[in-house]
């Protein structure tokens, strides 16, 4: 085997023609993540911009793609008025979809995804990356990671505005209901909750500069407990992508007429 000597090195290194020597399917895992990633974002988009069967009154159902809705479009499900004028390229939730779409951007986890199945940087361990230059995230666009910390903090005032739907939603008319749609909405604002709290940031903030865990025993056990959901945050990654989308499916087929919900009470 042919080899050639790095300058100022001692030792000789084989002169490797291969990219990578792997020879295991390395390539389908982010291939895998670009499909189901691109399939996602394909539904999410086309749900955003389509503007109707984002409520069901009838059950106070509303889509989390949609809440909280701020167009005069919204209709009684527009609780928090309607600040947004209607036009076709302006979500209902535009003002806490950037925010959503920052906080999953910057998250550790789907850099890592992102970065690996759409910039192939790198696609794989011990696989070259498809860049010949990097220079991190210090520049633009890649220099907004910096703000995942701000993002988190939107994010934790949206999941609180899902979580009051989920709770209004138990009110069918003048009265208490319940349904199939309740449970899949508290479903999936529960995965948003462990999604959220399990973010890097999260654990940081509840206790990653504290020098004496004994003289926060109640800040402790918080870390303690993100600490664990953080084991869990790329499973939590894809299981609220899920929730999101069979949510919205779901409440969009009620809206349509495709089926009717299961109802246990009123």
């Amino acid at each position: 085997m042919t080899t050639a000597m790095r300058p100022g090195a001692g030792r000789a290194r084989a002169a490797i023609a291969a990219k990578t020597l792997r020879t295991d399917r390395w390539w389908l895992a982010p291939l895998v993540t670009f499909v189901g990633l691109a399939a996602w974002v394909t539904y999410a988009t086309v749900r955003v911009f389509m503007h109707d069967y984002f409520f069901v009154e009838q059950y106070h159902y509303l889509t989390p793609f949609y809440s909280p809705c701020l167009t005069d479009l919204c209709g009684p499900a527009a609780m928090f008025g309607t600040p947004l004028p209607s036009f076709f390229l302006l979500p209902e939730a535009a003002l806490t979809l950037p925010f959503l779409l920052l906080f999953r951007l910057t998250c550790y986890y789907y850099r890592k995804a992102y970065y690996r199945a759409f910039w192939l940087s790198p696609p794989a361990c011990a696989v070259p990356d498809g860049h010949e230059k990097y220079s991190g995230e210090t520049r633009f666009p890649l220099i907004f990671q910096n703000a995942h910390r701000y993002a988190f903090y939107a994010a934790g005032i949206i999941s609180i505005i899902n979580t009051w739907d989920a709770i209004i939603a138990f009110r069918s008319g003048d009265e208490f209901g319940f349904g199939l749609g309740n449970v899949i909405l508290v479903v999936n604002v529960v995965m948003l909750w462990a999604y959220t709290l399990s973010c890097h940031s999260c654990r940081h903030i509840a206790g990653g500069r504290l020098k004496h865990f004994s003289r926060h025993p109640v800040r402790y056990r918080f870390w303690t407990f993100v600490s664990k959901l953080n084991t869990r945050h790329m499973q939590l990654a894809w299981i609220t992508l899920g929730t999101l989308a069979l949510t919205d499916f779901y409440i969009m087929g009620l809206e349509i007429g495709w089926f009717s919900d299961l109802r246990f009470i009123n």
